[in-house]
């Protein structure tokens, strides 16, 4: 292996998967980058990639970069462990993603035309997508919603691939009045295992909520998180001026200083 392309500053990307196979060498590797398998190597993938959204969501756009590459990093760990086990290499991953893309986008590299709105191109990209599933020999309609999703990701690709075959509330509605049932049920739950039970069903029908009113339920539950936080910081602000915490305070002061910071926004 060429010491000079590993330390190459204007390798590119030959030069970052000679790097990885360089870590992942027997004999002179790194012992911890030796030791991952894909299990092992697969909560930093999700974990990275999380951080490129986090990075999006602050429009931190200096971090971005940095962002990007660890998660590149993580799909050339994948591929280095593979083709060590004669899976496939790097190579054959990106050829593959290139030819899925050009199959999936005949109005750019085929002969069909580009005059059409995103909404029929989602149409078109669906039903491509159902042809390769079917290719596939997946008989089950939900046989390949990925099983490592993040749970609120994966309830919602599960309704929406049921919805394509009829199984579905026709309006809101029914949604609502699902979820009014839930919460009851919830309620009425007689210990910790049955509750559990119930407050996922509930999670799952306000899932589907939010996907029948066109709302990416991730990215409203982050929209409320960034509104707390920014909520209680208000709080730690107010009482910090008096020299006092949280602790210092109870649940009425605290829930009063919250209501002025909810009319501080709206100011």
């Amino acid at each position: 292996m060429s010491d000079d392309l590993i330390h190459n500053p204007n390798g590119g990307m030959p030069r970052l998967l000679a790097i990885m196979r360089a870590l992942r060498d027997p004999e002179t590797g790194c012992p911890w980058d030796i030791e991952q398998d894909f299990s092992t190597i697969a909560p930093y993938t999700i974990e990275e990639a999380y951080e490129v959204a986090d990075a999006i969501e602050r429009e931190a756009w200096n971090e971005l970069k940095g962002e990007l590459g660890d998660l590149l990093f993580q799909s050339v760990f994948h591929a280095q462990m593979a083709e060590e086990k004669g899976l496939f290499s790097f190579d054959q991953i990106a050829d593959g993603m290139s030819d899925k893309m050009v199959a999936r986008h005949p109005h750019v590299f085929g002969s069909e035309s580009r005059d059409k709105s995103a909404e029929q191109q989602t149409v078109d990209w669906e039903t491509i997508k159902a042809a390769e599933r079917a290719a596939k020999a997946r008989g089950g309609v939900l046989d390949d919603v990925a099983l490592g999703l993040p749970a609120l990701m994966r309830a919602v690709k599960l309704q929406k691939r049921a919805a394509r075959v009829g199984f579905d509330w026709p309006t809101t509605d029914e949604v609502i009045d699902k979820i009014v049932e839930e919460a009851q049920e919830l309620r009425e739950a007689k210990d910790p295992d049955h509750a559990a039970e119930e407050f996922g069903d509930l999670l799952f029908v306000m899932a589907n909520l939010a996907r029948h009113l066109q709302i990416d339920p991730e990215e409203a539950l982050r929209a409320a998180n960034a509104k707390f936080t920014r909520r209680f910081r208000f709080i730690e602000a107010e009482l910090k001026k008096d020299g006092r915490t949280p602790e210092d305070s109870d649940l009425e002061e605290m829930d009063g200083l919250w209501d002025a910071a909810k009319l501080a926004e709206k100011v």
